[in-house]
């Protein structure tokens, strides 16, 4: 495989951070990048690994101590490769668009590329913002991303917006053909091919099917792209009269307004505060 020169030490955060780098580190930057790369040219439906198979649970449990960082850990706190960099300061009111210009970078464009797909689909502007807003928490925190992602919005969206964000995570494990969902073939490779869900998103899927409001999370599965395309970009301005109807900005400012959530905010705004 080609290793374009520029790309890489871009990727490691420029010239003068690749300068500043030990030759262990830029070795290990350098099979990083290759690795990725890779993954990228066999593209997200492929079966993992070069044997051709997906993994078992056992397989990926045994990588726990190979790696520098937890799978768990949420984008603006860890780099993929090289080092994390330095993030433009917020506005003193940062309002959500804010947030999705200088915090969402690693998540953005896969969400806008769902609400596109939600909103070109006919889907209701509670949907169309569920799906803008369903995995952008990935930036804090990966583990249990709904049910983090919906406590995150509560207090700004429409009630079925943040049951359809908390509750999308565990519809997404079981798929329902009648409504245009199947299991992601990607799964197979992040969680294992023999994974079983936790008895908790078992039973929250139980429960939900059940629900009234089942659809709503279940469209954002549907809308979900687990095989989006990195070259394709959906402007936020698309949705800027979907945010101004739906998403109740706090005049103070997130992270300001003194709602039981304001700490998350300013975590997703202060990284890197050591405390």
């Amino acid at each position: 495989m080609s290793v374009g020169r520029r790309a890489f030490i871009a990727s490691v955060g420029g010239s003068a951070a690749f300068a500043l780098m030990e030759p262990s580190r830029k070795a290990d930057a350098l099979e990083a990048y290759l690795q990725k790369r890779l993954n990228e040219a066999a593209g997200p439906a492929s079966p993992a690994g070069s044997t051709g198979k997906y993994p078992t649970v056992a397989q990926i449990e045994a990588q726990i101590d190979k790696a520098p960082v937890r799978r768990g850990v949420g984008n603006l706190f860890a780099a993929r490769m090289g080092n994390v960099h330095r993030l433009a300061p917020m506005p003193e009111q940062p309002t959500l668009i804010d947030f999705f210009r200088l915090r969402f970078m690693a998540t953005s464009n896969h969400v806008l590329q769902s609400a596109n797909r939600a909103m070109r689909t006919g889907m209701s502007e509670e949907i169309v913002l569920a799906c803008l807003l369903h995995d952008v928490v990935q930036e804090m925190i990966k583990v249990d991303h709904g049910w983090w992602g919906a406590q995150l919005f509560e207090p700004y969206v429409p009630e079925k917006t943040a049951f359809a964000i908390r509750y999308h995570q565990a519809l997404r494990f079981y798929p329902d053909p009648e409504n245009g969902y199947e299991y992601p073939d990607m799964y197979r490779r992040i969680f294992g091919e023999d994974y079983k869900p936790e008895p908790y998103i078992e039973a929250t899927y139980r429960m939900v099917r059940r629900h009234k409001w089942y659809i709503e999370p279940r469209m954002v599965t549907v809308n979900d792209l687990y095989a989006f395309d990195p070259n394709v970009r959906i402007d936020l301005l698309q949705f800027t009269d979907v945010i101004g109807r739906r998403f109740r900005q706090p005049k103070a400012g997130l992270g300001f307004d003194g709602s039981p959530v304001a700490h998350m905010w300013r975590s997703l705004m202060r990284p890197d505060a050591p405390l």
